[in-house]
């Protein structure tokens, strides 16, 4: 029998336990009901009254501080191990492996146990009752002139004072629409929402990242530097993963219902700008004619700003942004959005139902 040094004894027992723990985790996502009733209606919940208010008292992200020092810890860890190696320092190479290890698991542990489940809660379909979801293409045309139409209106209607609005300003009207959606339906829990600025919105831009939601401190970050117009329904997106919805595309579809249910009038085009976008998208894959018709009834403001925010992401281009999407593609294809990236443009199946709905009540 091999006897294990003392020293590898809590770190192996740690390592055990926590193992139990993550399988523990992964059988749980195979019953989603189970995760809705207890996860997503019970222990999130908690978690969000906890963590919400708590990390909202920061100005600046923790989240990002918390990446930031993950990072450093990891140029840390490697020159330690080639350190060892050289040195031929076997036992103290283990003892860090084993701490690595140990770190990797309570990364792993913590992202489903504070928030991950919710990829695997039954669908925003299926709880909102939006599983009508077989449409045709010319359906799909006459809602999207309803959003031209919208997109041009709400356009606008802009005024000099809503483009000058500070960041500040943008992410306290989003909340304030948040919450507002937190009244009108509890499939919608706003819990103390809130949106801040990324102290890392420099990479956000050469990964060519808008915003992210940090699972492990539930805070719904910005890049704070892409056209303001952009700003206001991806603040609604991203503190829609705050209240629960996982998949993107039902964060898409969350965002979008917010800001068009708001009074602001930066919010209200922000929102029909981004369904305006994606119906296009969608028709375009499908009939070039189609697409080059309906888009001869957007107005010419709204184009300029469909080429602003196109030349803004082309400026940062690259390698960066490529490999960062191959990740992020393999990632929602790893927790229950078999689509992949392509998640992001299936919004319209939840809209087309939704628009379908008499009453629209969620």
């Amino acid at each position: 029998m091999v006897k294990i040094p003392k020293q590898f004894r809590p770190k192996l027992k740690a390592i055990a336990i926590l193992a139990v723990m993550i399988v523990v985790l992964i059988f749980i996502t195979d019953y989603p009901n189970f995760i809705e009733r207890f996860y997503s209606q019970g222990l999130y919940l908690f978690f969000c009254h906890i963590l919400h208010p708590v990390f909202n008292i920061f100005p600046f992200s923790v989240g990002d501080v918390f990446y930031i020092g993950l990072i450093i810890y990891g140029i840390y860890a490697l020159v330690q191990i080639i350190r060892y190696l050289l040195k031929k320092q076997w036992n103290q190479l283990a003892v860090l492996l084993l701490r690595i290890v140990i770190l990797f698991q309570l990364i792993y542990a913590a992202f489903y146990l504070f928030w991950g489940l919710n990829y695997f809660r039954p669908s925003a379909a299926e709880r909102l009752g939006l599983q009508d979801t077989s449409y045709s293409l010319n359906e799909v045309k006459a809602v999207t002139a309803m959003l031209i139409d919208s997109v041009n209106a709400s356009k606008a209607a802009l005024r000099n004072e809503d483009t000058l609005q500070t960041n500040r300003e943008i992410y306290n009207v989003a909340a304030g629409a948040i919450n507002n959606m937190g009244v009108i339906s509890n499939h919608f829990p706003a819990i103390y929402p809130g949106v801040k600025s990324s102290m890392l919105t420099w990479v956000l831009n050469y990964i060519e990242t808008s915003g992210y939601y940090d699972p492990f401190t539930s805070e719904a970050q910005i890049n704070y530097q892409m056209p303001i117009f952009l700003r206001p329904f991806v603040a609604c997106h991203e503190m829609s993963h705050q209240m629960g919805f996982g998949a993107e595309d039902e964060a898409d579809f969350a965002g979008f219902v917010t800001g068009i249910s708001s009074h602001d009038r930066l919010l209200r085009y922000s929102a029909y700008y981004e369904g305006t976008a994606e119906f296009m998208h969608a028709i375009s894959v499908r009939d070039t004619v189609m697409f080059k018709e309906l888009r001869t009834h957007i107005s010419k403001p709204v184009l300029a700003d469909f080429k602003t925010d196109r030349l803004y992401w082309k400026s940062f281009e690259g390698k960066a942004g490529t490999l960062s999407g191959i990740f992020y593609d393999h990632f929602l294809k790893a927790n229950n959005q078999p689509h992949g990236i392509k998640t992001y443009n299936r919004m319209i199946r939840l809209a087309m139902a939704w628009y379908r709905k008499k009453d629209r009540h969620l």
